[in-house]
């Protein structure tokens, strides 16, 4: 069998601010960074063929930090926008608190973990499900048929779209999905 490697990159400096960070592209704070060594030894042991990542600073510094951690820094990475972090539109770098405030906690939750609603001028889960279960399909289930492991390094809604691909979770019951940074979930195809 297979294996499959879901990993949420590790905190960045707008986690720490408890910022919506989408699309901005936000490195990883020292926290984060330092975090790699004990995050790298849930994957110690495990062959990783290829890692693929998106092209946000923080899930490449990710990839990097693992790979580096673990000896592997010569593993083939593929980097794709098709994995990037949902796009939150115009709350994307504001307080996520002083959104709550202005908005309602209830509405913020539904922008953020809900199926088909998006925040204003922003992507919802359906929307990320749309890009990132396509490129899944298409390229890293070839790699896993061909046997080889693979490591995704990717930020929380793009993990939830393909969790909810794999694990067949209902558009009702995504939101109840949550990852935390540094997160690792494994598979095995």
């Amino acid at each position: 069998m297979t294996k499959l490697f879901l990993l949420r990159h590790l905190k960045s400096q707008w986690n720490l601010e408890n910022r919506f960070t989408g699309w901005t592209d936000i490195p990883l704070s020292e926290e984060g960074k330092k975090s790699a060594k004990e995050v790298a030894k849930k994957l110690a042991g495990f062959e990783i063929d290829k890692v693929y990542t998106s092209p946000l600073v923080r899930n490449k510094e990710t990839a990097f930090l693992i790979l580096e951690n673990l000896g592997k820094a010569d593993t083939p990475i593929i980097v794709d926008q098709a994995l990037n972090e949902r796009n939150y539109g115009k709350i994307q770098g504001l307080n996520k608190d002083e959104v709550k405030v202005k908005y309602g906690e209830e509405q913020v939750r539904l922008w953020r973990r809900s199926w088909d609603q998006a925040p204003p001028e922003g992507e919802s889960l359906k929307d990320v499900y749309e890009r990132v279960v396509p490129f899944y399909q298409e390229y890293i289930e070839k790699d896993l048929k061909e046997g080889k492991n693979v490591l995704i390094v990717a930020s929380h809604n793009s993990l939830r779209a393909l969790i909810k691909h794999i694990e067949k979770i209902s558009n009702q019951e995504i939101i109840n999905l949550e990852i935390g940074t540094g997160e690792l979930r494994k598979y095995e195809i």
